[in-house]
C-alpha cells in the first residue's frame, strides 16, 4: 500500500468520524468508526447494558447488530463516493449465526463491491475478533434517491 493511499484512507476516516455523529440513531447507539480501507470499513459498538436484549443472557439485542451492519454497509458505500448521496436501503439480509459474547464490543465490517448510477451492492459481517468468525453476516442493496447530495466529502469539516 502506498503512502498516498494510506493518507487518503486516514483522511476518509477523519471525515467519516465527524459525519458519523450527524445521525442521532447511530450516535445514540454509540457507533464509532474503527478502521477504514477502500476494501473493508469497520464500525464499532462497545458493550452497554442499555443495549442488552435479554437480561438473563446479557447478549446485545439483535436490533443493535442489525443497525450496526446497516450503518457499516452505508459506511462502505460512503468511502467509494465523492459525496454523500441520499440513499435508501432497498434490500438487507442478515443471517445471525451465533449470539454475541456478553461484555464484548462488536465490530461491523463491510465492503461495497459494486456501484452503479442507481445502486450500491454491499456485504459485511458483525464479529468480535475476526470477520471469518462472524456473529452475523449481511448483504444489501442500497438505492440512490433523487435530490442533491446530502454532503460532499470535501465539505465535511476537518
Amino acid at each position: 500500500m502506498t503512502e498516498t493511499h494510506i493518507i487518503k484512507e486516514e483522511e476518509i476516516a477523519k471525515r467519516w468520524q465527524k459525519f458519523a455523529h450527524v445521525s442521532p440513531y447511530n450516535r445514540e447507539l454509540g457507533f464509532l468508526p474503527h478502521a477504514v480501507h477502500t476494501d473493508w470499513c469497520v464500525l464499532k459498538v462497545e458493550y452497554q447494558e442499555a443495549l442488552v436484549g435479554d437480561p438473563q443472557t446479557r447478549v446485545l439485542h439483535g436490533g443493535v447488530i442489525t443497525a450496526l451492519l446497516d450503518a457499516a454497509l452505508g459506511f462502505a458505500i460512503f468511502v467509494k463516493l465523492p459525496e454523500i448521496r441520499p440513499m435508501a436501503t432497498l434490500d438487507l439480509r442478515i443471517d445471525y449465526l451465533k449470539p454475541a459474547t456478553p461484555g464484548r464490543a462488536i465490530l461491523g465490517g463491510a465492503v461495497c463491491y459494486k456501484l452503479t448510477a442507481e445502486l450500491a451492492f454491499v456485504r459485511g459481517a458483525a464479529y468480535h475478533d475476526k470477520p471469518d468468525d462472524p456473529i452475523a453476516t449481511a448483504v444489501g442493496i442500497y438505492m440512490f434517491t433523487s435530490g442533491r447530495p446530502v454532503l460532499r466529502n470535501e465539505d465535511v469539516p476537518r
